[in-house]
């Protein structure tokens, strides 16, 4: 991590000649620009950039999407102000001579936070919890496949017939894991060095499926680190001649990749607020702190209306199946993987992991609708169901996770918590992005449907 101060030294040495300012949009990409390190100390340290509105009013394919109220061609398109966070700035050490630092987006008029950009979203959730003097942690374990393709070698390929780096299931198998370590050793080094504190990789459960672990974190640090790491764990792959991936589904023969959400309350001055009480394992919640039991309790009943969040796109919710590791039903268990809510830990260690987002969700966002259900569950004193004992995935009497993103968008517009919590136009936003999303699926016709179609019928 840079102070301005230091940054200003390593410009002046000649070690900084690049400053990668940028902000996440909607899917979570970091978009931005690359600053000449001397304009960027000179103007944009003090004034900020600007960039175009409609970086959160676009599709994946960067086509201005019609129906926004926040921006479209009746407006014109234009600008936003990015304010560099500076609590943010750091080196980029896998890029040469490179600095790093996000940006919150303002109105260009107004210079209020533009309430749509994600980064604000799960700002607005920060200050709700800090008025309720609470301040949430968490971290999100974050699985990816590597490829023994280039991005180009698959574009040229259809992105069909993709060979993974290995070709057996290699959960926790130090061998496989030493045929990759150039790259999964690159990246967890240049996330230590980039002010990311790694505690582990390790294989996972899919051939060429690997996850590495960041310390847990205020949970907008602990998003900012996210979106670091993805697009960090990109460039070295590319600088290696690979690939990864962090789709939900990359492959229907291979088991899905996850985001798991832990989170648990700390007080304001530093004190985990889960600790004290009893054993969790026996599911017993009463002699735990009431925090605890309303936090699980709100992300409970609040889940399947989250799960836009946890899973944003068609693919997503091809991960939700019975005996992949990835959850069906909507139970709480104390260390049990069948369950959308693992329960682990004790005392001060003892926290919640939700199991139902993918590596394909925006972390911000995702961290935002787990900090709008938990406070709502402390607000409304809402007690969790008993414990689930067993296979949750053959359970037949559990609320399940939303199986399409139809299902999910529906459930989340007809919540009531997100427009109080989010605001009305975040709720609108949101859903006309994810509408777009299911609406772009939905007119493509699929090599799927042409292999099994074109001659038979």
């Amino acid at each position: 991590m840079l102070t301005d101060t230091e940054l200003r030294d390593l410009i002046k040495r000649g070690d900084i000649d690049t400053v990668l300012t940028v902000f996440p949009d909607l899917y979570g990409r970091l978009v931005g620009k690359r600053i000449a390190a001397g304009f960027f100390q000179d103007e944009v340290l003090a004034h900020g950039m600007h960039a175009c509105d409609y970086l959160l009013a676009c599709d994946m394919e960067m086509d201005p999407v019609p129906g926004y109220r926040f921006a479209s061609w009746a407006d014109g398109y234009g600008d936003v102000h990015c304010v560099p966070d500076l609590a943010t700035l750091r080196l980029a050490t896998w890029l040469e001579r490179t600095a790093l630092v996000l940006c919150d987006v303002h109105d260009a008029e107004r210079e209020t936070r533009v309430d749509v950009a994600p980064r604000s979203i799960l700002k607005r959730q920060m200050e709700r919890a800090a008025a309720a003097g609470v301040r949430p942690m968490g971290a999100s374990e974050l699985e990816f496949f590597i490829l023994r393709e280039t991005y180009e070698s698959a574009q040229r390929k259809g992105f069909d017939n993709l060979e993974p780096y290995g070709w057996y299931v290699e959960d926790y198998h130090t061998l496989q894991g030493y045929k990759v370590e150039g790259l999964v050793g690159a990246i967890r080094r240049h996330l230590e060095s980039s002010g990311i504190p790694v505690e582990f990789s390790k294989g996972e459960w899919g051939p060429g499926q690997h996850e590495i672990n960041v310390r847990y974190a205020e949970l907008l640090e602990m998003a900012d680190r996210h979106v670091i790491y993805k697009q960090l764990a990109k460039e070295v792959a590319i600088q290696q001649g690979l690939a990864v991936t962090f789709m939900a589904k990359f492959d229907e023969r291979y088991a899905g990749s996850s985001m798991h959400v832990h989170s648990s309350l700390w007080s304001l001055d530093g004190t985990p607020l889960f600790a004290g009480g009893g054993d969790p394992s026996g599911g017993d919640l009463r002699q735990l702190p009431d925090s605890f039991r309303w936090w699980l309790g709100g992300l409970m009943q609040h889940a399947r209306a989250c799960t836009l969040l946890f899973a944003p796109y068609v693919n997503s919710y091809k991960r939700f199946r019975a005996g992949s590791f990835a959850p069906t039903g909507i139970a709480w268990s104390y260390d049990n993987r069948t369950a959308g809510f693992r329960v682990i830990g004790r005392g001060p260690s003892l926290r919640v992991e939700c199991r139902i987002p993918g590596a394909d969700a925006n972390p911000y966002l995702a961290f935002a609708a787990t900090l709008a259900a938990g406070l709502d569950g402390l607000a409304n004193h809402i007690e969790p169901p008993p414990m689930f004992r067993g296979d949750v995935y053959a359970a037949a009497a559990v609320p399940t996770v939303p199986r399409t993103l139809p299902e999910a968008i529906a459930e989340f517009e007809a919540s009531p918590l997100f427009g109080d919590a989010f605001g009305p136009h975040v709720v609108e936003h949101l859903v006309h992005f994810a509408r777009t999303e299911q609406r772009k699926f939905e007119e493509v016709v699929t090599s799927w449907e042409r292999r099994r179609f074109l001659e038979r019928v």
